[in-house]
C-alpha cells in the first residue's frame, strides 16, 4: 500500500486516505480531482463519499458492496497510471472585505508579527488571486492557497470560542473564509458580508476547488449595504 508516490492508509472498514508524496500545488489539486472522478466512475454504487484535500483523497465506501482489500486492489490498480488533471474551467470570484475596526479584530496584531503597516496587510491581502485548494473543516470553509509570505502568521495558541460567519482570515501559510459562526484559531482580519454556504441552494459553496478568489476591500457602508441586499 505504500510507494514512493503515495500510501494507502485505512480509516477503519469502510473508509481509506491515499496520501500523495507530491508538494501541495494546483497541479497536484487537478490532479487529486481528476482521480477523484476516475473512482466514481470505477466504483459506482460502491462509493459513499469523496472527499479531495491538499496532498490527499479519502473515499468512503459500502463494504457490504466492496471489501477493503478488493477497493484497495483497484485503488492502486487505477493508480498505476499516470494520473490526469482535471479539465476545469475556474471562475474567478471577487469577495468584497470590510477590513475596519470592528470587523478584523485581529488585523493589528498580524501587522505587528509581520513588521507591518495596517495598510500594507490589507494591500498585501487583496493584490493576489487565491486558489480554491479544498472545502472543508466547517460547510463550505475556502482553504486558499497563494498567500504572500509577507502576511504569514502562525496560527492563535489559544483559538477564540466565536467567529462570526464570513470572516476573513489568516493560518500559517494560507488564508481564508469562516461561512459559519464556529470557533477557530486563524487570526480574523476582516470580514465579507456574502453568504459562503447556503444549504438551500442548488448550488450552496460560493466556490469549487480550482476557482479563483480575489478579495475587494470596501467601507462599513458599504458592507451593511450589500448585507441589506442579501
Amino acid at each position: 500500500m505504500n510507494n514512493d508516490k503515495y500510501r494507502i492508509v485505512p480509516n477503519g472498514d469502510s473508509a481509506i486516505t491515499i496520501l500523495f508524496n507530491d508538494d501541495i500545488s494546483e497541479h497536484l489539486t487537478k490532479r487529486i480531482i481528476g482521480f477523484s472522478l476516475t473512482i466514481k466512475q470505477s466504483l459506482g454504487e460502491a462509493l459513499i463519499d469523496i472527499i479531495p484535500a491538499y496532498k490527499s483523497l479519502t473515499i468512503f465506501f459500502n463494504n457490504r458492496i466492496i471489501l477493503l482489500d478488493k477497493l484497495i486492489g483497484e485503488i492502486e490498480l487505477l493508480l498505476s497510471s499516470p494520473l490526469t488533471e482535471v479539465s476545469y474551467q475556474s471562475k474567478t470570484i471577487e469577495i468584497p472585505v470590510c477590513y475596519e475596526e470592528g470587523y478584523g479584530p485581529d488585523l493589528t496584531s498580524l501587522a505587528q508579527h509581520c513588521k507591518l503597516s495596517v495598510e500594507d496587510v490589507i494591500a498585501g491581502h487583496t493584490q493576489r488571486s487565491y486558489l480554491v485548494h479544498m472545502l472543508g473543516f466547517l460547510p463550505g470553509f475556502l482553504y486558499l492557497g497563494g498567500l504572500s509570505t509577507n502576511l504569514s502568521c502562525p496560527r492563535k495558541s489559544t483559538p477564540a470560542i466565536s467567529i462570526p460567519a464570513g470572516s476573513v482570515a489568516i493560518g500559517d501559510s494560507q488564508t481564508g473564509i469562516y461561512p459559519v459562526s464556529s470557533p477557530g484559531g486563524w487570526h480574523i482580519i476582516g470580514r465579507t458580508p456574502l453568504t459562503l454556504f447556503n444549504p438551500n441552494s442548488q448550488t450552496p459553496f460560493i466556490a469549487s476547488p480550482l476557482d479563483k478568489i480575489h478579495f475587494v476591500s470596501i467601507s462599513k457602508t458599504e458592507f451593511t449595504a450589500i448585507k441589506k441586499s442579501f
